[in-house]
């Protein structure tokens, strides 16, 4: 296993004196010199002490685990086939790659829809989220997937109005529900509003049914790059008084006279926000489901996050009892606007260890004739290679796949580009393929069709993220098609095969050279 790197990162703006001449076990320069700057993480920790232990700079970058795992997505192949088509007829004129279906449904009774089989599953407080929400929203609700609002949103808007502990008002968590609702096509997708600790002292969710029209809602109990509470970074010193009011924990504390005086003078230039871990019981998370459906959810989802192997069967366990209609299972690694650097990396189950104990949680359910949830995988899915394996690793239960980072980055992608659009200022890598949003966006032309003067209202980041679907959506097919399978509920485990032994009995997935055993040797006679 590759080294982590503990003592310098691209991400927390570190490195070594002595470059890749580093002690292995420690990760420090194999001479540390007196009179060395500093540029290592301890070095930097020396100086800055906690703000070394997150990714860097806050509010412009997304962060994921640079730690290189034993196993992982890549080592599985997937298999094809020269033979038969299932989902369609048997036939080369109609067992075309552009005729596989990848819409899907979710949830118990009362489905969701979706045009294509990924959600992004959290997006809350952070700036990079709210400054790039116009492309992601759009960009979902053309594309006809599902969007989770994050953590913490209602509160950390200095607009929210909070009467006695209950959220009355709060304009930026209203603004990206209108946003998704307004370009929402033909019933596909939803917008879902997430809740943690102290939103739900807050009564976020119930303010998003009853005021904002939102009928999916999710319990959240973590994610994959972190075992603690959000958090987030606060330059704002009556921002950071106003969270410390409405209930978060703020370090320092901004309220104090030697932490006023220190951010004054310069010593420090933000304060971190954290929110609480939640103490999850089965009697208050049934107790919370029934809540929230009498209170008018439609739909109740669950997130968890990489915990112990004995919190993922509490959450499917609890998950069955409350017939929840989604439950979204995180891996470590995947990804994050901040969390603890070293935490992302050293903890928690990863994706092959967590999806493999899952599904193995899930048959045992299923066996039993208990009702089993409809499931989202999380962690680090960028590309439709990866989509595919998600989707086989986890059938017949896992119906989509959980993608932030990759959709944010398409949305970031799309924004700078018009906005050197407008500038005329595009730089020769992009410029290559036009001047104007028509050549650059591959999409233009079947999304002017369908909107007509209103796609000039389409945010250029919201046809970054159309366009990069519609990528994921076509190489989906042709994975598929390869495979002979033309509808998701088709796919199956042994649509891919492991590619070492261990594997093979980490995941209960066939290694490669077992592979159709018996029927090649009916075939060989």
């Amino acid at each position: 296993m590759t080294l982590t790197r503990p003592n310098r990162s691209a991400a927390t703006l570190t490195k070594n004196r002595t470059g890749d001449h580093i002690t292995p076990i420690s990760g420090m320069c194999v001479t540390c010199v007196d009179g060395c700057i500093g540029m290592c993480e301890i070095g930097k920790s020396a100086y800055r002490g906690p703000e070394a232990l997150y990714p860097q700079p806050f509010g412009i970058t997304t962060s994921a685990s640079e730690k290189d795992y034993p196993v992982d997505l890549s080592y599985f192949n997937i298999m094809g086939t020269a033979v038969g088509a299932k989902g369609i007829e048997e036939d080369s004129d109609k067992a075309i790659f552009p005729n596989v279906n990848i819409e899907t449904k979710i949830g118990k009774d009362k489905k969701i829809k979706l045009r294509i089989p990924w959600i992004i599953p959290g997006l809350g407080s952070t700036n990079v989220a709210k400054n790039n929400w116009e492309g992601l929203a759009v960009g979902a609700a053309i594309s006809g997937f599902p969007l989770t609002i994050g953590e913490n949103v209602a509160a950390m808007d200095p607009e929210s109005k909070i009467v006695n502990g209950k959220v009355k008002h709060a304009p930026d968590l209203e603004w990206r529900i209108k946003l998704y609702k307004e370009w929402q096509q033909d019933g596909y997708g939803d917008i879902i509003v997430q809740a943690n600790v102290e939103d739900t002292r807050l009564g976020v969710q119930e303010f998003a049914i009853s005021e904002c029209g939102v009928e999916t809602v999710e319990l959240k109990w973590g994610q994959g790059a972190k075992d603690i509470g959000g958090e987030v970074k606060i330059k704002d010193l009556e921002k950071a008084q106003l969270l410390k009011k409405r209930g978060y924990v703020v370090l320092p504390n901004p309220l104090e006279k030697e932490a006023i005086e220190s951010f004054n003078s310069g010593s420090f230039k933000e304060f971190e926000r954290h929110s609480r871990v939640g103490m999850v019981t089965e009697k208050d998370f049934m107790a919370r489901v029934k809540e929230l459906r009498d209170y008018g959810a439609r739909h109740v989802f669950l997130k968890t996050g990489a915990y112990r192997p004995s919190d993922l069967a509490r959450a499917v366990k609890f998950s069955s009892k409350a017939e929840i209609d989604l439950l979204t299972v995180d891996a470590a690694g995947g990804g994050t606007g901040m969390s603890p650097w070293r935490m992302m990396n050293e903890w928690g189950l990863p994706q092959v260890e967590i999806y493999s104990l899952l599904h193995k949680y899930l048959s045992k359910l299923d066996k039993k004739g208990e009702y089993v949830p409809d499931v989202a995988l999380a962690g680090g899915f960028i590309l439709e290679d990866q989509i595919f394996k998600g989707l086989a690793i986890g059938a017949p239960y896992v119906k989509l796949i959980g993608m932030a980072r990759g959709h944010l980055a398409a949305a970031m992608v799309g924004k700078t580009i018009g906005s050197k659009l407008d500038s005329g200022e595009m730089p020769v890598y992009v410029g290559r393929f036009g001047r104007t949003k028509g050549e650059i966006f591959i999409t233009t032309p079947e999304l002017k069709q369908k909107f007509g003067k209103k796609f000039d209202q389409i945010p250029a980041g919201a046809l970054g993220v159309y366009t990069y679907s519609e990528r994921l959506a076509q190489g989906l097919r042709q994975l598929m098609t390869g495979a002979r399978k033309f509808s998701l509920d088709n796919i199956t485990r042994d649509d891919i095969a492991s590619l070492t032994k261990d594997v093979a009995e980490i995941s209960g997935i066939q290694y490669i050279m077992d592979v159709d055993k018996k029927e090649v040797d009916q075939i060989l006679g």
